[in-house]
């Protein structure tokens, strides 16, 4: 439960006029407490804000044009746009994924439910250096289907769609983790009585469950595309490296820097750390409101 609703459920609970009471849950001397933060602080600083920084003083070390010709130059703009491309495919398929994966297995009882579960795990326990690799055994020239694909004049690997099925991979956890307890905690009550009223199985979930997963779905997005944008083990493994057709940022960010250009490697490595403070800000406003709404819940609970 979190603090805002702990203290709404004991101010509800405490007579009208009685000053409400919340214990300490903090027994621990104040000297202890500031040298658990202090000692957080620290670890923050050395290995958080300090690289942050850095990367952004390096991008600018060398003046403002310098940094936008970094930006702008052919190969590291369309490492950029074929980033933003494999982001807008692989994150909405996501999307979709997450919620009928989260749909099924929070509102039916089936057999498999917690093989699916394990499934939807997998990649959390797999290095995404060998799920590239998967791809690589596949959709090679060696591979289980590189003989039809060849004949077929289709390419996958080293190609935009061996990037984007990569991406996609690595990512596809994130939606239906974020969607799937949130969906069990609010049950189907609600569902169930709009069917009874008449409601199709569309107009419930655009009315009645969309409006409850909103936030949560909102914030599994997010951490999504973060990912979808950073990647790097799975991409590189399929992408093959090659430079104004198949780079990604974080592997223009790598030749790069091992070209020794520094000041590129940093501004092109600014974009997403950009992106990450961008994230960060709109993840913080995500949680604000899922605890606002989970707060409002516990409230009416009461009542």
């Amino acid at each position: 439960m979190s603090a805002a609703a702990s203290s709404i459920a004991i101010n509800a609970a405490t007579p009208r006029g009685e000053p409400a009471f919340e214990p300490n849950v903090t027994l621990e001397p104040l000297w202890v407490r500031a040298l658990l933060i202090g000692i957080a602080f620290i670890f923050l600083t050395l290995f958080l804000f300090v690289p942050l920084v850095s990367v952004f003083y390096e991008a600018m070390k060398k003046g403002w044009d310098v940094y936008v010709a970094s930006i702008i130059e052919p190969d590291a703009w369309s490492a950029i746009k074929l980033t933003l491309m494999t982001a807008l495919i692989a994150v909405p398929l996501n999307l979709v994924f997450g919620v009928a994966a989260a749909w099924c297995i929070a509102k039916f009882e089936f057999r498999g439910k917690n093989l699916l579960l394990t499934l939807i795990d997998l990649p959390f326990s797999v290095s995404p250096v060998i799920s590239g690799l998967i791809y690589v055994l596949l959709f090679g020239m060696q591979g289980y289907f590189g003989p039809w694909l060849r004949e077929h004049d289709i390419k996958i690997l080293f190609a935009v769609p061996g990037i984007v099925l990569a991406t996609i991979f690595v990512t596809f956890p994130f939606v239906a983790r974020e969607l799937i307890p949130l969906m069990q905690s609010q049950g189907s009550e609600e569902e169930e009585a709009a069917l009874v009223l008449g409601a199709s199985g569309w107009r419930t979930f655009w009315h009645v469950t969309l409006p409850n997963i909103k936030w949560g779905l909102l914030y599994g997005v997010i951490l999504c595309n973060a990912r979808a944008m950073g990647e790097f083990g799975a991409v590189s493994v399929v992408s093959g490296h090659i430079r104004g057709e198949t780079n990604t940022i974080p592997l223009q960010v790598e030749i790069l820097y091992n070209e020794f250009n520094v000041v590129g490697a940093f501004a092109v490595a600014s974009l997403l750390a950009f992106l990450a403070l961008v994230t960060l800000a709109i993840k913080s406003f995500v949680e604000w409101r899922l605890h606002t709404q989970q707060a409002a819940a516990l409230l009416d609970q009461t009542h």
